[in-house]
């Protein structure tokens, strides 16, 4: 028979992006693991920052996905740089999921997605009991990603996030980390805690890359949250143009500005392809020679899920954002880095790339490599053998 589990998180599906489709990943990966799977997340609203169309109106929409029970709450749907508004969307949620917690049983195992931090707090608060295994899943290192973004300064408030981050670990039977450097802090804070490193590796079949030629320059491409964080129009300006296409698919916070930047330089080799599917997007990759994955600066905890998925397609990676995601690159052979934040280091990395090395054989290499040693299945029966 079946255990029930339920996943508490701010992003999932019909959202894009990195975060919505690992949660889906783990609530199937894990069905296939004998648990029935109930999802609990905000209406859609991610990342435009407004609710979809299709549910606006209500507070709450309940629908049946994929065998799970997805409940969708009301949020305050924002994606403001005001700090009182991002404020606000995070305490609607919270508040919520309170409501929810009160006129629902909730399962005996429960998966919550941190950050937010507030909205972990929340459940960690709530949902404490003697005969529960409350399961921290932690994707990136809240405050301190904050701090390191120049979102946070060093003062009351940031010493209250962190002892709320505190909390939650506390609370938290298992911890789990996308990286060495998150359990590293974790285990400075609760050195007792059992902890679990979760990569968030992808799961689907690979597309075949039956031929392919590099042609001409070298066709460049990004694909995600034109966020600032990703730091994306900064890169439309610093890029050396000379021997590179440069290509990006996604939407965010930066989108106006790139498509401004793109009309106003109408000879600059770039293109905006708008945001597609991610089967659409999987088969317009394998038509690239590079993909870029960007950080604007070094966040500590922080390795991109890209790395693993652009492997898979067999797409080598030009990692620009540092830390444990450039020892990832170098140990595995997935590709090149430039020291984070250096455009002129950057460039030179591009100059130098061999477009004669970008053939087929060598892109499969990096996807059986990929296959072998990403393996979302093997992670995933190591885990839910802990819970």
């Amino acid at each position: 028979m079946a255990e029930d589990l339920c996943i508490i998180t701010n992003y999932f599906p019909p959202e894009t992006g990195a975060a919505s489709n690992r949660i889906f990943q783990l609530a199937k990966g894990l069905q296939r693991h004998n648990f029935k799977v109930t999802v609990v997340t905000p209406l859609p609203n991610y990342p435009k920052g407004s609710v979809f169309e299709n549910y606006k109106g209500t507070f709450k929409h309940t629908s049946e996905e994929s065998n799970m029970t997805i409940h969708r709450l009301w949020i305050y749907a924002s994606n403001s740089k005001n700090k009182l508004r991002r404020l606000l969307a995070m305490l609607s949620y919270s508040f919520s999921l309170v409501w929810f917690f009160m006129w629902h049983d909730i399962p005996k195992k429960v998966i919550v997605q941190s950050p937010p931090l507030l909205v972990a707090f929340t459940c960690m608060l709530f949902l404490n009991r003697k005969n529960r295994t409350l399961i921290l899943n932690v994707s990136d290192l809240w405050p301190i990603a904050g701090l390191e973004l120049g979102a946070f300064k060093k003062n009351f408030s940031y010493r209250l996030l962190e002892r709320i981050e505190r909390f939650n670990y506390s609370r938290a039977n298992l911890i789990l980390g996308q990286s060495h450097e998150i359990l590293a802090h974790v285990g400075t804070i609760v050195p007792q805690k059992q902890t679990f490193l979760y990569r968030n590796y992808p799961d689907f079949k690979p597309p075949a890359i039956d031929t392919f030629v590099p042609d001409g320059k070298i066709k460049l491409v990004y694909a995600g949250l034109l966020g600032v964080a990703q730091g994306i129009y900064k890169l439309c300006e610093a890029l050396d143009y000379t021997a590179i296409e440069f290509h990006i698919y996604g939407a965010g916070a930066e989108q106006k500005k790139i498509e401004t930047f793109i009309s106003e330089n109408p000879k600059l080799p770039i293109t905006y392809h708008g945001e597609v599917t991610r089967k659409q997007l999987h088969q317009a990759l394998i038509g690239y020679d590079v993909t870029l994955v960007p950080l604007l600066k070094h966040i500590y905890g922080s390795v991109p899920s890209k790395l693993f998925e652009y492997a898979y397609l067999g797409l080598p990676t030009l990692y620009f954002g540092g830390g444990e995601g450039e020892k990832l690159v170098l140990d595995h052979q997935l590709g090149w880095v430039a020291e984070a934040g250096n455009y002129s280091h950057l460039n030179q990395v591009l100059s130098r790339i061999d477009p004669s090395s970008l053939h087929l054989e060598n892109r499969l290499k990096l996807q059986q490599l990929a296959l072998n040693c990403f393996d979302f299945n093997k992670q995933l029966t190591a885990f839910a053998k802990l819970i």
